[in-house]
């Protein structure tokens, strides 16, 4: 692989990773509520399912996918059904007038934001690996962009190394991003009425990441 065309790749990543689905739309409602820290564990999941769907891609599952419209609509409507829930839960969280996770007086700094119940860094976790795992459309994706930056005279294994983990970097800097913006927003809301108000945003963007996976056609 050339310097050009690991260059080419960098570029196509980083404007793919910026467009707004499913894990950016989740990215930033768990930015709104549980701030930067538990949308980093979130955002760590994601990127471990995204590794884990590169290798199945590199194995031939992407290219099952490809050829078996049911196996795709099942995994795609499992997610979406995931997200759906989650906005819902979402919805449904008591506006207690702080966010979720948040400190309270005399609370130790290491729980912080992520707090025992709702917010936990393993739940968060797993939180962003099953929504990034339940998108058929990623691991097709996959299996289709690889190939084309590979050079086949060259060892494969090496070369597909760098652009998962080059992918994942990219993919991981605009999770945070999105999930900043989430997080300076709701620091600006107190009172029941907004954290009503930031619980219903929140589940609408996880609605609305489902709806997105809710339209990926098979390919």
């Amino acid at each position: 692989m050339t310097a050009h065309t690991l260059g080419l790749f960098l570029v196509t990543c980083f404007f793919l990773s910026m467009t707004p689905g499913p894990n950016m739309l989740l990215a930033l409602g768990l930015g709104l509520r549980f701030g930067l820290r538990g949308a980093a564990w979130a955002g760590l999941g994601m990127c471990l399912a995204l590794a884990g769907l590169a290798l199945l891609s590199a194995l031939g599952l992407g290219a099952v996918l490809a050829a078996s419209p049911l196996a795709f609509q099942l995994l795609k409507w499992a997610g979406v059904a995931y997200l759906a829930w989650l906005g819902v839960q979402a919805w449904r969280a008591p506006a207690d007038g702080a966010r979720a996770g948040a400190p309270t007086p005399g609370a130790s700094a290491d729980a912080g934001r992520l707090g025992e119940a709702e917010g936990g860094s393993v739940r968060l976790l797993l939180r962003g690996l099953l929504v990034a795992v339940s998108n058929p459309k990623a691991l097709v994706f996959m299996a289709a962009l690889f190939p084309q930056f590979i050079d086949p005279a060259r060892p494969v294994a090496p070369q597909l190394g760098v652009l998962v983990v080059s992918m994942l970097v990219i993919e991981f800097g605009w999770i945070m991003t999105y999930a900043a913006s989430g997080d300076r927003l709701a620091v600006r809301l107190s009172g029941a009425v907004a954290m009503t108000w930031l619980n219903r945003v929140t589940g609408s963007l996880l609605l609305a990441a489902g709806g997105l996976l809710a339209l990926a056609s098979h390919p």
